[in-house]
């Protein structure tokens, strides 16, 4: 059966363009306005995976709420929330993020089909104890990155990061010590309009969720206006 993707986004010109795209992929879609019909939904059945603007109508934060409605049902559902304002990254990363994404508005259809494939690749890897999903894991020191399943974990305890959040800190490990760039960072995010200020947020809401499992984690270091370092 194909997998059935969920798409929750007010402008309806948006919305049905987001169908269009993401059925032409060979994934089943259904389609909500406001997040009420989209709770309706869900009450009926789940999708596979979520794709979920933040603001709908008047309800600002109206994503987040239809993102913890669903943890409760289904904690490991793949989430994509789309933005408007870089802002929001601070609140997206207060949620248990997982193998979730965000993407900024206005995307590339292309680029949201191609997202919604490789987060349901993910989660096929993470969820499977089949051996032909047997996933590439590289240790530096006491951590450890799933490069398959974009799991990490640091001192046998698990972390939970945003793909962004993942292939940046791919990127700050492959060379311990030595300082990666700004430059370098945004380019490992492939997302567009990405500024020096989006990356330290990254860096910081990653550093928050190494702090929350080890108090006296310091491995990432930054380097004044040059970018950072992994130095652990």
């Amino acid at each position: 059966m194909p997998k059935r993707i969920a798409v929750v986004e007010d402008e309806p010109d948006q919305r049905a363009n987001y169908k269009d795209a993401i059925s032409k992929r060979g994934y089943e879609v259904v389609a909500f306005a406001d997040r009420q019909s989209a709770l309706a939904g869900f009450d009926r059945s789940l999708p596979d995976l979520a794709v979920l603007d933040i603001i709908l109508g008047d309800e600002m934060d109206a994503g987040f709420e239809i993102c913890r409605e669903l943890l409760t049902r289904s904690p490991d559902l793949p989430v994509i929330f789309l933005t408007e304002r870089i802002d929001e990254i601070d609140k997206i990363s207060g949620l248990r993020l997982g193998a979730w994404d965000y993407l900024p508005k206005p995307i590339s259809l292309d680029y949201l089909t191609e997202r919604i494939a490789s987060l349901l690749r993910i989660e096929q890897v993470r969820s499977s104890t089949d051996e032909r999903f047997r996933t590439r894991t590289m240790d530096i020191g006491e951590l450890r990155l799933d490069q398959d399943a974009l799991l990490v974990s640091w001192k046998d305890q698990r972390i939970d990061l945003s793909g962004t959040e993942f292939k940046m800190l791919a990127k700050l490990v492959r060379q311990p010590g030595h300082a990666v760039t700004y430059e370098s960072l945004m380019e490992s995010t492939n997302q567009s309009f990405v500024t020096n200020n989006t990356i330290n947020t990254h860096i910081r809401n990653i550093r928050k969720k190494f702090e929350s499992v080890d108090s006296d984690f310091s491995a990432i270091k930054s380097e004044y206006g040059f970018g950072y370092r992994w130095n652990a």
